[in-house]
């Protein structure tokens, strides 16, 4: 790479050689589940893969859906940016898998239901489910949009690949294999795109450390930066990234997703058994967590080669989100086809996430707005099911052309997710956990949640966090007219109108902050908290105050202690206990000798002697 500017650079063949095939092999998936299974599915077969999946799949799927685009190109500049202690997210990751495993899971399980607003018209009435419907799909097309717009637009100024040949291969390509094979194709070809992102995440992570000289190097150059900074525990909510917004904002938000996420639910109802439905959502953890660990590892990787010349100070890319791109550009020039693994491996998170919110959106259209007017026949239905795959593909490449409005990729997805599923989960929680609460409850707790969340979000977006709050770590372009000789050489060209030359340390107040005094936003993390929190809490006392106390609700729509695997584990443990303790053995005993209620069994005896001699 001697005397490379680190510029734009090209693709060649061999990378787009790779990428063509990723889209060949996603298609070829639709193409061969829909050949296996013509003329036998039906709409609920087609939608939710007729419940015979096992966990392995399942667990792959949800985390390719979950670990998106935003995964690979976002995340590492938000250790970049802010430091390592976005490594907390894996104690919301935790959270969220616990709660979904233990409240969620069990009753959609148990409900067999192929929407997870059904639920909500089971539960409260008809309205409270069209209007969680109507969110989850505002939500999520608002959410594909990003997702494809996102990398396409990084992607193709950073390498010059077009940006709407990008949007519009992953549309169509998402479109074709969902029509084509339903949620089977979805499942597998997840599977297949998660093996893609794995590569070219460690493909960038193990060249950047080979030319590094190491991964202790890393750590050295992003200890001395300031990027090791794991812990805070400041109790300040407006603070943006602290161990409480991590771990419990980012709980209530991921749980939105995981536990109540139509996306997500429609995956581990389709296992054959609850326990392959619960193996999956912990495998699914695990995946996380590794995805996670290498969002850090990258974010550190990009400083280490930037520390010293920022290229988004310098002007060298438009948008921090171009980071890993450019990266990925200049680490790899002289190494035909690792570009397009790291391309293949991004525009995989893409297709993973938008396949998943087609089906989903596909699957909610017609059991909650479709089935419940008509009486189509299952032929009808399944046509119908295809065409809406396609209609929502189509209008999710359309909404990509907003996503343009946007502002940081991860940032704005967690926001959305937040706003809109915050509220959500506040209403499913108030459901499943209150047997008092009614529907007029339910769907005031909604509408107020909702306004307040929403509210919440325009003040941050009118008002943002000033760097005090959010802390970005400093900066420089000091060093950029330089060659580093070592295991790579490479000299990077400052080109104009660079936002700046050095960001300021952080805790630096401006005059523009003090006018911000008045009012702060909290932490764009504790948007979902504040949702869900308002609608619970909302909900929780219209119900009592409109007699929601004298109302029955049927056992099987709330959490029961048998669901759990709490209630499973201390009974087991209990029985070990009373085992050592000989207690059983006194029972037993006790029952040999008519001992443990003498009354009851005496009266009992008589009363079957009588019926006998009658």
């Amino acid at each position: 790479m001697s005397g490379h500017s680190v510029a734009a650079g090209s693709l060649v063949a061999a990378d787009y050689l790779v990428f063509a095939l990723l889209l060949v092999v996603s298609a070829a998936i639709g193409i061969f589940y829909a050949w296996v299974s013509r003329g036998q599915q039906n709409s609920r077969d087609f939608l939710t893969g007729g419940r015979r999946l096992t966990a392995l799949p399942v667990s792959m799927s949800l985390t390719a859906s979950f670990m998106s685009s935003t995964t690979l190109l976002a995340n590492p500049v938000d250790v970049y940016t802010f430091g390592a202690i976005f490594a907390l997210f894996s104690l919301s990751y935790i959270l969220s898998i616990v709660v979904t495993s233990e409240v969620f899971l069990p009753v959609f399980y148990r409900l067999s239901i192929a929407s997870t607003y059904e639920y909500l018209e089971l539960r409260f009435n008809r309205a409270t489910r069209l209007l969680g419907t109507a969110l989850f799909m505002v939500q999520t097309i608002l959410y594909t949009g990003i997702i494809i717009y996102g990398p396409a637009l990084a992607l193709s100024q950073v390498t010059h690949l077009d940006l709407w040949g990008g949007i519009i291969s992953t549309g169509v390509v998402c479109t074709f294999y969902c029509t084509l094979g339903g949620l089977k194709a979805v499942v597998w070809t997840d599977v297949f795109q998660v093996g893609i992102m794995i590569a070219g995440y460690l493909s960038v992570i193990i060249m950047c450390m080979i030319l590094k000289g190491g991964v202790a190097t890393i750590l050295s150059d992003s200890q001395q930066g300031g990027r090791i900074n794991i812990w805070d525990f400041d109790l300040n909510p407006l603070r943006r990234h602290t161990f409480w917004t991590l771990t419990f904002g980012g709980g209530a938000a991921w749980t939105a997703v995981n536990g109540i996420n139509q996306a997500q639910v429609q995956r581990y109802v389709s296992c054959k058994s609850i326990t392959h439905a619960r193996v999956a959502l912990y495998i699914n953890l695990i995946g996380l967590c590794f995805f996670l660990a290498c969002s850090v590892l990258a974010g550190m990787c990009l400083y280490s080669f930037y520390k010293n010349c920022d290229p988004w100070s310098a002007g060298l890319v438009s948008n921090p989100d171009q980071l890993m791109a450019y990266l990925v550009m200049d680490i790899f020039t002289a190494f035909p086809g690792l570009p397009g693994l790291f391309f293949a491996a991004v525009y995989s998170g893409s297709l993973s996430t938008v396949s998943s919110s087609i089906n989903a959106l596909a699957t909610v259209t017609i059991e909650d707005l479709v089935k419940p007017y008509t009486n189509m026949s299952e032929k009808h239905l399944t046509w119908l099911s295809k065409g809406m795959s396609v209609f929502y593909g189509v209008l999710c490449m359309a909404m990509a052309g907003l996503a343009s409005l946007m502002g940081g990729i991860m940032q704005t997805t967690v926001t959305i997710t937040g706003v809109l599923g915050g509220p959500l989960l506040g209403l499913f929680m108030l459901g499943i956990f209150c047997p008092f609460a009614n529907s007029k409850g339910g769907l005031s707790g909604l509408m107020i949640g909702l306004l307040v969340a929403v509210g919440v979000c325009i003040g941050g977006l009118i008002l943002p966090s000033p760097p005090y709050m959010t802390r970005p770590l400093p900066l420089t372009t000091e060093g950029c007219n330089f060659t580093t000789q070592g295991n790579s050489s490479w000299t990077a060209t400052i080109l104009p109108a660079g936002p700046s030359t050095v960001t300021t340390a952080p805790g630096h107040i401006t005059g523009d902050i003090l006018l911000a005094e008045n009012w702060l936003p909290p932490s764009y993390l504790y948007f979902s908290l504040i949702g869900t929190v308002t609608a619970f809490t909302v909900g929780l006392f219209i119900s009592l105050v409109t007699g929601g106390r004298k109302q029955r609700v049927e056992s099987r729509l709330m959490i029961m202690k048998e669901d759990t695997t709490l209630y499973h584990m201390f009974r087991f443990f209990r029985g070990r206990v009373t085992r050592k303790t000989g207690n059983l053995d006194l029972t037993k005993k006790e029952e040999r000798t008519g001992n443990t209620n003498p009354a009851f069994n005496h009266t009992e005896m008589d009363l079957k002697r009588r019926t006998i001699i009658s």
